[in-house]
């Protein structure tokens, strides 16, 4: 067996010959394309860029700061090109190292489940003894459900995207025996993918449409996980046969995708009803497409001979109802394929597939149409299901099991999981549009002069009883204003959708800041006036507050046992299986009361909607809106899930996959795998296996820490007048603002409030300007005043060690603590004081900034203590080695961001400024890709 070190030695040394090699040929295209003084200016920066690290930081300041003072635009642009393409490179050599080492692991210890696998964790729950039925029974309603979003933090095209994958394949081409021809043949296919990354616009020219967002999120389905999942699938189903060999599993489509493209609202005024069906229409194509080339794959490998073997009489029934619905293909058949009845059973899917291909695209979907659908389309999934399982059923019953097992049931798995609408798309809209909206029609209507006037108790009794009215509220013909007229379409259109075109596309309306019963009773009413809900009949969505701010997330059981004492309410949570849907926001709660007070509010919020469910016999599924960013509850996916209260996740369970964080995870085939085994293993350990609520010693000390940070962390956000003036000037915020980078606004209001600044532009500034102040401040002076404030009993060092035996011996603590101090490895205070000086009161700035530098070295100072490491980083040296690596190029890079918006903010509208912005596009792109998390 090999020794660990010297295998750590030996991957450290194939990571660093990968990274050289694509540097060095970034370096040959930097002095083709951008000439000799351009390249021997980046070996400067870059050079600058590591004695700005290795001590010399008087000197070396002053150089960059003088350098970038002096260089043109254009000269800038070019640095900041050559930096963002060793980034995308570092990326993919990061990546691919990835995937060798666990290529490397398989072949040292094929025998052995893999770490974080499916495999060893049904190997797991076998050891402790969970019986095979009660893994049937978690399996049988389980939901697994990560949800694309598209936020402003991957900026990078789908062209790059694309270059990108080619370039894996070029790169993992190199492990094998490649000499001679193919080798150098290799090698000039990797520089001329560089030359054309070189030549290409890395960020977009223009504003991306909401269908641009909804494209790039094509690309991960189309690129890797229709041919991913059922290979996920395959896996699951032999870890189970393994463990427990004598039973009969039955594995539902229990990982299935979500998406937010198209139907995300909140704040963003560009998806309308109309951008919602055409995304509908989009991801119904993608499905549909990808099943007629799979079908038509499937028919080169089904000719099976009815002369050589029997088929069932299933299959000559279904035959017989596709020769009468194609009268032309069946005579083209009974010539061409006569006994090939496999083959035939697939021409006829395909036919079926192609004319649902035409539905979808012209299909006309004005509310209140009662159009027919178009004979032998498929409607649902159960539709093209049951075809597919026919062949199945008749292929096993004739001594082709191995068949109906192979291809064939790689497809049904895609059409279980993907449908004919790729992924589940979310509604979402801020509960105050939907009020505004509902004042509006009541008032027309003359029921409520003004409802936005009632207290939330009026609120409840009015909605209820217009719920419980059978008589229409609003009329065909809307007569309102635009606004109003909008949230109404967007009902309607979700009815249109469910009712002629996708049944499965739409599933919930996600509802903003909830935080009242009548906040989910608005919806609802909604959804009944355009017959989407009727009392004691049917209810075709699912209503899921999502509970934001400290705040909301304290009362978040409250606002749901309001909800159950209606008796509409309660009808419809019965209508939709007694499954309540609830999405709590990692973002908000950040921004609203800091670090731990949010994480200790959303741990906490967990508990009680656990136990609301448990009270009630609801099945809960909790929705964790985490974005990259630390201050956004980023960090690796599977240690967030273990580190959740006993018993909240159950075997429900959806996340938010954003920003730069999708092509981290998805961008390659098996680093998606990798990461949904990762995800798919904490759901089973974290659904199935027995965990204790922590200590109550653990909790009060959280309490007592969410409280101190909390006060620490408003102090300085809220309750300093001048720390909004410092937060403008000193990050890029206004520039993101203007920027092409996303489709929504980065504010939902237009004031200069933090409250109405969206979370993800106020944790990707912060980011950006390398304070990442969101992802800890506050901690630091808790951990501190936790140890040693002399009122508390026991000592600090009891205190301390109370603190230690908490990091080791809990996941919810230990992740914080971790996270915390990844985000602040990625910090640099000498940069972030650079920004600091393009505040213009440098008299405020000096103040807050040393409050800030002051709570860094505090929280660092605690964290080293608490994890008994000596630097930051010491116990993730993986992690540690990748920012060391950077740094070099990320540092000069700030240097030339901070003198971008220096020379922008001094003339805005200087004849330079378009050339400026497209560099602080650039440098903004850059930043976010070499940081990594940012969003």
């Amino acid at each position: 067996m090999s020794h660990p070190a010297h295998n750590h030695r030996r991957e450290n040394e194939r990571l660093s010959a990968t990274i050289r090699f694509l540097g060095n040929l970034l370096g040959e295209v930097i002095r083709e394309q951008a000439g000799e003084a351009a390249f021997r200016l980046v070996e400067r920066l870059r050079t600058l860029g590591k004695e700005l690290r290795n001590g010399a930081l008087e000197r070396t300041d002053a150089e960059l700061r003088l350098l970038a003072s002096h260089m043109t635009v254009a000269e800038i642009q070019t640095v900041i090109k050559a930096f963002n393409a060793y980034f995308l490179l570092v990326n993919l050599a990061e990546q691919m190292q990835r995937v060798w080492v666990l290529r490397d692991r398989e072949r040292q210890y094929p025998d052995a489940p893999r770490s974080e696998s499916i495999a060893a964790a049904v190997a797991e729950l076998h050891t402790c003894g969970i019986l095979a039925t009660t893994v049937q029974e978690w399996l049988d309603t389980a939901c697994i459900q990560p949800v694309f979003t598209a936020h402003p933090t991957e900026a990078r095209r789908r062209t790059a995207l694309e270059k990108v994958r080619r370039l894996a394949t070029l790169l993992d081409q190199r492990t094998g025996d490649l000499q001679g021809f193919a080798f150098e043949e290799n090698t000039m296919r990797i520089r001329e993918e560089i030359v054309s990354l070189w030549q290409t616009d890395e960020v977009r020219v223009v504003k991306p449409t909401v269908l641009d967002e909804v494209k790039n999120g094509m690309f991960y389905f189309e690129s890797g996980l229709f041919d991913l999942l059922p290979r996920l699938y395959r896996e699951l189903e032999y870890a189970l046969r393994i463990a427990y060999p004598h039973h009969e599993w039955r594995v539902p489509p229990l990982l299935r995708y979500g998406a937010w493209m198209g139907g995300d609202r909140d704040g963003n005024p560009h998806v309308t009803h109309a951008v919602t069906i055409q995304t509908v229409r989009m991801m119904r194509i993608a499905a549909i497409e990808r099943h007629i080339a799979a079908i038509e794959e499937l028919s080169h490998r089904l000719g099976q001979s009815a002369r050589q073997a029997s088929v069932s009489d299933d299959l000559r029934v279904s035959l017989a109802r596709d020769a009468a619905l194609f009268p032309d293909v069946a005579d083209l058949l009974a010539r061409r394929n006569p006994y090939e009845l496999y083959r035939q059973k697939c021409t006829y899917i395909r036919e079926k597939l192609l004319r649902t291909l035409d539905h979808t695209r012209n299909a006309s979907l004005d509310w209140g149409r009662a159009d027919p659908l178009p004979e032998g389309a498929y409607f649902s999934r159960n539709d093209l299901l049951d075809d597919l399982n026919v062949m199945g059923r008749s292929l096993s019953a004739n001594n082709a099991a191995i068949v109906a097992n192979g291809a064939l049931r790689d497809l049904v798995r895609q059409a279980e999981v993907f449908g004919l609408h790729t992924a589940t798309l979310d509604i979402r809209q801020h509960s105050e549009r939907h009020a505004a909206a509902l004042a509006e029609v009541l008032a027309a209507a003359g029921v409520c002069a003004d409802y936005t006037a009632l207290n939330e108790t009026e609120r409840v009794e009015l909605l209820s009883r217009e719920i419980e009215n059978p008589r229409p509220l609003i009329p065909t013909r809307l007569d309102y204003s635009p606004d109003t007229v909008e949230v109404i379409a967007t009902f309607r259109a979700i009815a249109a959708i469910l009712e002629r075109l996708s049944p499965e596309a739409i599933e919930t309306c996600i509802v903003s800041m909830t935080r009242g019963a009548s906040d989910l009773l608005a919806p609802l009413l909604l959804a009944k006036e355009a017959e989407l809900f009727r009392p004691f009949r049917f209810s075709r969505l699912n209503i899921a507050p999502l509970f934001e701010t400290g705040a909301d997330l304290e009362c978040c059981d409250t606002v749901l046992e309001a909800c159950l004492r209606l008796p509409v309410y309660r009808d419809h949570l019965a209508l939709r299986g007694h499954l309540q849907e609830v999405m709590i926001g990692y973002s908000d709660s950040n921004k609203d009361v800091g670090y731990v007070a949010a994480n200790w509010a959303l741990y906490q919020a967990q508990r009680k909607l656990r136990d609301f469910g448990r009270r009630h016999g609801i099945r809960m599924r909790l929705f964790h809106g985490r974005g990259g960013a630390i201050g956004r509850g980023g960090g690796p996916a599977n240690h967030a899930i273990l580190a959740q209260p006993p018993g909240s996740i159950g075997n429900q369970i959806k996340i938010t996959e954003q920003g730069e964080v999708i092509a981290d995870r998805y961008g390659l085939p098996l680093l998606a795998h990798r990461h949904l085994e990762q995800v798919m293993n904490a759901v089973l350990r974290a659904g199935l296996l027995q965990r204790d609520d922590p200590p109550k010693e653990w909790t009060q000390a959280l309490e007592r820490l969410a409280a101190l940070s909390q006060r620490h962390y408003r102090a300085l956000v809220y309750e300093r007048t001048d720390f909004v003036p410092y937060f403008r000037h000193v990050t890029p915020i206004a520039e993101i603002s203007r920027l092409n980078i996303g489709s929504r606004p980065a504010s939902r209001r237009n004031t200069e409030r933090i409250e109405d600044l969206r979370a993800i532009p106020w944790v990707f500034s912060w980011m950006q300007s390398r304070h990442t102040l969101p992802g800890w401040y506050g901690l630091g002076f808790a951990l501190e005043t936790f140890v040693y404030e002399r009122e508390t009993s026991g000592s600090a060092i009891d205190r301390m060690a109370l603190l230690q035996e908490m990091y080791a011996r809990w996941s919810f603590f230990r992740v914080m603590i971790d996270n915390a101090q990844m985000i602040l490895g990625k910090a640099d205070l000498h940069i972030a004081s650079r920004y600091a000086e393009l505040a213009p009161d440098q008299n405020a700035a000096a103040a807050i900034f040393g409050a800030i530098r002051e709570e860094y070295e505090r929280t660092s100072r605690m964290i080293r203590q608490i994890a008994r490491i000596e630097r930051l980083l010491d116990n993730a040296l993986v992690l540690q080695h990748s920012i060391q690596r950077r740094n070099p190029y990320i540092d000069p890079m700030s240097y030339l961001q901070i003198e971008l918006l220096r020379r922008l903010r001094a003339a805005p509208d200087g004849p330079d400024h378009a050339a400026i912005e497209d560099a602080i596009l650039l440098s903004i792109s850059g930043l976010a890709a070499g940081l990594m998390n940012t969003g």
